[in-house]
């Protein structure tokens, strides 16, 4: 085989293998002025370029070496045409150093390009045929026989235009062997990329009939959910139907309900209004005839609550120390010896009714004077719990009531009373007169050292 065939030849090898980014505008000068033979201007372009390789900080150490690479190889494409072995080994020394610190594929095999060429060039055609078997090695491994039979046949076609004879038969006869050694690899490499073709097939035919699969299923479920829902929405509507009709009978049932609590507190009301004249007539001092006027007096204040449960109370802003303490001082007479009576209200003013606030303050206090024993403790107390919620507390040591009666007490005529003993209207009065004030009167249940009432009012 020739040097020049195979120089040719390895022309055509590296055009397929060599992968390079692409040349700026200083590469295509330089590598223009190669080709014209501008030996000079070329080698100052090339110092240039690679002190701005060496000076870029956005590439790391291997890309530089492959820039690097480049410089070196036009250099050494310099010497080489000027017949300057020495220089263009020196070189080409470089290019194998800058190609194995790349770490770059396409820059390694455009080297093994380069060294034959240099060793053809040279004479050294023993080594070239290693470095040109070397590669062959490589594309045949990689599998890429379409570059190899490419070579082979520009080997062959040269030497028939050269008229040498001894080429042709050295590249048919490489061809041949080479031709023979791959056959059962490409058809084992075109076997297995039809199987892979056919297996990649039948995945996607799996894969489309699981979609399907899959949509069918979601349509069937969509369709059962569908029948659950018409199911439900149905039931609901029957429910709905039922509690409209059961909830426009209860409205009415309440509404006649109240309307009867209503005539019977205004009828009950009116029969104490006609007692009250003759009741007044007897003897006060009598315990028995007192009882029977404040149990009058009683039946009339609840009714008349009981009459009008929606009507609108007034607030008055009143400031609390000096309405606190005059309840207060209306009790101190009444305690029993050491009892002390305190109050804690801060000095601030709050909207009440002060006649039903009176009222109700008032009952706690004389319950707690008649129930608190001997050196015991009362406390009337303000705490504004938020910018629209403000609570009375009103508190006194002694016997405590029971869990299960705390609710009962607010409910009147639960139990026959002896009325000289109390008619048991107290304290439902004070918790209508608090609902009226949109509160409510409750007892504390973790007060354990006696008993402790709370009014709650929102304003």
């Amino acid at each position: 085989m020739s040097r020049k065939g195979i120089i040719v030849a390895l022309s055509i090898f590296v055009s397929a293998l060599c992968a390079t980014a692409q040349d700026s505008a200083q590469w295509q000068r330089a590598e223009a002025e190669i080709a014209a033979g501008k030996y000079t201007e070329a080698f100052d372009h090339l110092r240039d370029i690679e002190h701005a390789i060496v000076a870029n900080a956005q590439l790391n150490e291997a890309q530089k070496a492959a820039e690097r690479y480049k410089v070196s190889r036009g250099r050494w494409n310099m010497y080489l045409k000027m017949r300057r072995p020495d220089r263009a080994k020196e070189h080409l020394d470089k290019m194998e150093q800058f190609a194995n610190a790349s770490k770059d594929e396409a820059t390694q095999n455009d080297l093994l390009y380069n060294k034959a060429i240099h060793y053809y060039t040279f004479g050294q055609d023993a080594k070239g045929n290693v470095v040109f078997k070397e590669m062959a090695t490589k594309l045949t491994a990689s599998g890429d026989y379409d570059r190899v039979d490419e070579v082979y046949q520009t080997l062959i076609a040269n030497g028939r235009r050269s008229g040498s004879a001894n080429m042709v038969a050295q590249a048919y006869s490489g061809y041949v062997a080479w031709k023979d050694s791959t056959y059962d690899l490409r058809f084992n490499a075109a076997t297995n990329a039809l199987k892979q073709q056919i297996a990649e097939g039948e995945a996607l035919i799996t894969e489309k009939d699981e979609r399907l699969a899959a949509r069918q299923r979601t349509i069937a479920g969509l369709w059962v959910l569908v029948i659950i829902l018409a199911g439900v929405l149905v039931a609901g509507t029957l429910v709905l139907l039922r509690l409209v009709h059961l909830t426009r009978k209860q409205k009415k049932t309440i509404r006649i309900a109240n309307e009867n609590n209503a005539l019977k507190a205004h009828f009950i009301s009116n029969i104490s209004a006609q007692l009250t004249p003759t009741l007044q007539k007897l003897d006060a001092s009598r315990p028995e005839v007192r009882a029977l006027q404040d149990f009058a007096q009683h039946i009339q204040t609840l009714s008349a609550l009981e009459s009008h449960p929606d009507d609108a109370v007034e607030l008055e802003e009143t400031t609390l120390p000096p309405f606190c303490e005059a309840l207060a001082a209306e009790i101190r007479p009444l305690v029993k010896r050491g009892v002390q009576v305190a109050v804690d209200a801060p000095n601030m003013s709050a909207p009440i009714n002060k006649e039903y606030i009176t009222h109700i303050l008032s009952h706690l206090l004389r319950n707690a004077a008649k129930y608190t024993p001997e050196d015991g403790h009362i406390r009337l107390e303000f705490k504004k719990r938020s910018a629209h919620k403000h609570q009375f507390i009103v508190s006194n040591t002694g016997s405590f009531i029971p869990e299960e009666e705390r609710e009962n007490v607010f409910k009147p005529f639960l139990k026959l009373h002896d009325l000289t003993q109390g008619d048991g209207l107290g304290l439902p009065i004070c918790r209508q007169m608090a609902a009226k004030m949109n509160g409510d009167i409750t007892i504390d249940p973790e007060f354990t050292k006696g008993t402790r009432f709370i009014i709650t009012l929102e304003a």
